[in-house]
């Protein structure tokens, strides 16, 4: 009965969740493509860097490889929900501009199946678009505005063959609606509406592997990789053009099925974990995606001026991340139980902006970001809940023309359940 109740307070939460997931970006970078991407990351490989691909341990949720669900303790129940707060400090030209932001950033359970099988179910960010910003124009100006982003609900299991050797998978299903509008003011009060409106809804897999062994005693090696398909993006799109000083009803435009020109590119992923015993862990992780080659094609119906950058182009998307997590004693005073963890990032997006050089030639600006993070788990006495909270540094521009530098101050705040719900107590 007590676990029944328990699931139903779960469901509820879940549920809840479905409708209240934060898409807390605030960057004119997000205008571009699908918005800022998600790579899948807990509170707690966050403040690592964001490494996963061979972390395998049966405490904490690991939803950046499904072969990881396998090691799960077979009488334990995990549930982890992460939230955040932003602020962003911004400089274009000598302009400085700031923003804050926050939400609900995930929520995951895992559970296990039999002694070598578990699996994850969970709601998490796949891209986030959110912006507002303008320019002067010759008689006029416009303004630019976008919001939304995609979400992933997924169901994953992983199984352990032989003694070493886990594999898994991730079936998730992408649902989300991103928007972006250009207001067109002229001088004499005019004020013209083109938008253009994305939604998706389309399942997407996942596979992992992962194989550890050990050198000696107490070194523990984990190599790990994951890869998902490309595939053609199932939804719809089409904009709006609307005259805003008229009665008349807004035009729609250039509707069609996204799968006739959008896509989603080859992903790959790898890593290597080192753990020294239940104290030290060290990764080191690579991506890598193809969006030189996904499809994202302009609206039918629109000027080419209406709608800026609606035929977009994509580079590949790679990045390099590495962190490390620290237990002093983990049958040690409080202090010495807390895990302390570092970590840092190097990515080169997809998004590409073109621009004009000084002698007017188009000009290929590639986004770039870096950052740096750090974080503490601090554990409940009494129970093997983990209340893990981090920091974390980000700074992201165009590269080689700067356009707008962005700095990112990120708090996080994840609570890891760890509860034996499938423990039964003798009768005495």
């Amino acid at each position: 009965m007590k676990i029944t109740k328990q699931l139903i307070a779960l469901a509820i939460i879940f549920s809840t969740a479905m409708g209240v997931m934060a898409q807390n970006t605030s960057s004119p970078y997000s205008r571009y493509g699908y918005g800022i991407l998600s790579d899948n990351a807990t509170s707690t490989q966050r403040a690592m860097g964001g490494v996963g691909y061979a972390m395998n341990s049966g405490r904490q949720i690991n939803v950046m490889n499904p072969a990881s669900y396998a090691s799960i303790d077979s009488l334990t129940f995990l549930f982890d929900m992460g939230i955040s707060g932003s602020a962003l400090w911004s400089e274009e030209n000598g302009n400085h501009g700031s923003s804050f932001g926050g939400g609900l950033d995930y929520i995951t359970m895992q559970f296990p199946i039999t002694k070598y099988m578990g699996a994850s179910i969970g709601l998490l960010p796949f891209s986030s678009v959110g912006y507002s910003f303008g320019n002067e124009i010759v008689n006029g100006s416009n303004s630019y505005e976008g919001f939304g982003g995609l979400n992933q609900l997924y169901a994953g299991l992983s199984g352990r063959l032989f003694n070493h050797l886990n594999i898994g998978v991730n079936a998730s299903f992408l649902f989300g609606t991103t928007v972006n509008d250009i207001y067109a003011n002229t001088g004499n009060g005019g004020s013209t509406l083109f938008e253009r409106v994305t939604q998706v809804r389309d399942w997407r897999l996942q596979a992992g592997i992962q194989y550890d062994f050990y050198i000696g005693a107490n070194n523990k090696f984990t190599i790990g990789a994951v890869f998902t398909p490309e595939k053609k993006l199932l939804g719809e799109t089409y904009g709006i053009k609307w005259d805003i000083n008229n009665d008349e009803k807004p035009d729609t435009l250039g509707k069609t099925k996204t799968n006739e020109k959008y896509s989603l590119p080859n992903c790959w992923g790898g890593g290597i974990n080192y753990q020294w015993r239940d104290r030290l862990m060290v990764e080191a992780d690579f991506t890598y995606q193809e969006w030189g080659k996904a499809k994202y094609s302009a609206l039918e119906g629109f000027d080419s001026n209406d709608l800026e950058n609606a035929n977009e182009r994509f580079d590949n998307r790679w990045e390099v991340s590495v962190g490390a997590q620290y237990t002093p004693r983990p049958r040690g005073n409080y202090f010495q139980r807390m895990q302390y963890r570092l970590g840092g990032f190097f990515n080169h997006d997809y998004q590409l902006i073109y621009t004009k050089d000084v002698n007017n030639n188009s000009l290929k600006n590639n986004i770039i970001e870096y950052g740096v993070s750090a974080g503490v788990g601090l554990p409940i006495n009494g129970f093997k809940t983990m209340i893990n909270i981090g920091l974390e540094y980000r700074h992201r521009q165009a590269n080689p023309n700067p356009l707008i530098k962005e700095d990112y101050l990120n708090i996080t705040l994840g609570v890891n359940f760890n509860e034996m719900w499938f423990w039964k107590n003798k009768l005495r």
